[in-house]
């Protein structure tokens, strides 16, 4: 399940120095032994997980960082574990679609899955069994989010058009948004009052659940946004669109500039494939990074907008990257039916 990292692929742009340095030993014999000092307690500086058998389009760690889940075409959520061999320790079966977007409940206990079959489904993850089913959608459903405040709440986006918000003590979804078109990506606010979507209209809205209407555009992107996560403080809005940029948006209610828009990262590219390409900020909040359909994981800071990190060694688009809750580490998952756990500088 391992892969040590030999050739070193997991290099930060910029002058570095040397990952192997050769050494002599008592009987003269030339070894080669790691000079880059190491930043985490993975297993080696480069983990490769395999097991899915199709693509894989959402990889995501549980908040203690000791575990995480993938999922993708192949309809199986696969619980690994993070450090040591990287076992994969159980697999969840039950959905009849590919698998598009995973979250975990905010304490941990729960992980919500929504696939192209139309469902979305809730996982106990102590008993590894389904809990609940949330059936009401149309059609494809792209994307999920869980409330901050407790678990009981989600967000669901659609092909139908539509973004249902759920509660899963009720039957049934709670409210439903026409959105007109379809919806690839949606997330709740901090204070759980609003939800955020992103659709083929180009258009990001916050979507008011106490008036039940669209109560703020984010006006911008040039096509299609396949992304969207809050920053942990709540205040800022990232955004991963098919126009190959990334914007982050101050969404504080008492904004008093003309653009939201307030960073704009470039760099990492979308293509034909139209694969709906996340976006993910450190838990510091001081870098930021998305999938690629170059093949590479991208990492960006966000004071000096640079690149941090251009990573190779996936073989097909790059469709999520996570950061470690804890540690200077990345997930990456890709439609190469790979997994990459890989540690980066603090």
């Amino acid at each position: 399940m391992k892969r040590p990292n030999e050739s070193g692929s997991l290099v930060p742009i910029g002058p570095q120095a040397p990952y192997k340095q050769a050494r002599t030993n008592e009987n003269n014999n030339q070894q080669l032994v790691s000079t880059q000092p190491r930043t985490s307690k993975l297993a080696a500086p480069i983990m490769l997980l395999q097991g899915h058998e199709g693509e894989i389009f959402s990889c995501k760690f549980h908040s203690d960082g000791e575990i995480m889940a993938s999922a993708g075409f192949d309809r199986k959520i696969f619980l690994w574990n993070v450090y040591d061999q990287c076992y994969n320790w159980y697999v969840l079966t039950g959905h009849g679609g590919a698998i598009m977007e995973l979250q975990w409940s905010p304490d941990g206990s729960e992980l919500a899955s929504c696939s192209t079959d139309k469902l979305a489904y809730i996982w106990d993850i102590t008993t590894c069994q389904r809990v609940k089913k949330l059936k009401g959608h149309d059609s494809l459903v792209n994307s999920i989010g869980y409330s901050r405040i407790g678990k009981d709440m989600l967000c669901t986006g659609s092909d139908d058009g539509t973004v249902k918000v759920w509660d899963r003590r009720k039957r049934g979804e709670v409210m439903t948004f026409e959105s007109t078109y379809q919806v690839l990506t949606c997330c709740f606010n901090a204070s759980s009052d609003a939800v955020f979507s992103g659709g083929i209209d180009n258009t990001i809205k916050m979507w008011d659940l106490r008036k039940q209407e669209v109560s703020l555009r984010l006006d911008g992107h040039l096509d299609s946004p396949t992304g969207l996560e809050l920053s942990y403080d709540g205040s800022y809005l990232a955004s991963n669109s098919m126009d190959s940029t990334i914007r982050i948006w101050d969404i504080r209610p008492y904004f008093n500039g003309v653009d939201r828009c307030i960073k704009l990262f470039q760099g990492h590219q979308h293509n034909f494939e139209k694969n709906l390409l996340r976006v993910s900020w450190s838990p510091d909040g001081k870098r930021i990074s998305c999938g690629s359909a170059d093949k590479h994981v991208y990492i960006w800071d966000i004071a000096t907008r640079k690149i941090l990190y251009r990573l190779p060694g996936h073989l097909g688009s790059v469709n999520e990257v996570d950061f470690h809750p804890v540690e200077p580490i990345i997930a990456s998952c890709s439609s190469d039916k790979t997994v990459f756990l890989g540690e980066i500088e603090p």
